[in-house]
């Protein structure tokens, strides 16, 4: 039977008897096999803005397809909200010494 399967492209589940979650998640990770939040947060510090893209991904609940996804997606959040914070500081600060004579 599993010759069968095996020959027509379909393959059986990997499935522990215990425990029937550990086989869902046996293909790779998108994105070069790290995941869509580990790539967004890598590829943020070029375009910062794949880290929103993440985070609404995050805030989304994406995670829920793939646990794995869960701490790139987390990761790249925090990195969008640090990104946010420094821009409102940096902007307040133009803006403050525009004031200024």
């Amino acid at each position: 039977m599993d010759q069968m399967n095996h020959r027509n492209g379909n393959y059986a589940p990997i499935r522990d008897q215990e425990d029937p979650i550990l086989g869902i998640f046996d293909k790779p990770l998108p994105c070069f096999g790290c995941g869509i939040g580990w790539f967004s947060l890598l590829l943020g510090f070029v375009f910062p803005v794949m880290w929103y893209y993440a985070a609404f991904l995050y805030f989304g609940k994406y995670y829920h397809r793939d646990p794995r996804e869960r701490t790139g997606l987390q990761a790249s959040a925090i990195a969008a909200l640090i990104c946010t914070t420094a821009v409102f500081i940096v902007v307040a600060v133009f803006v403050f010494k525009s004031f200024l004579p």
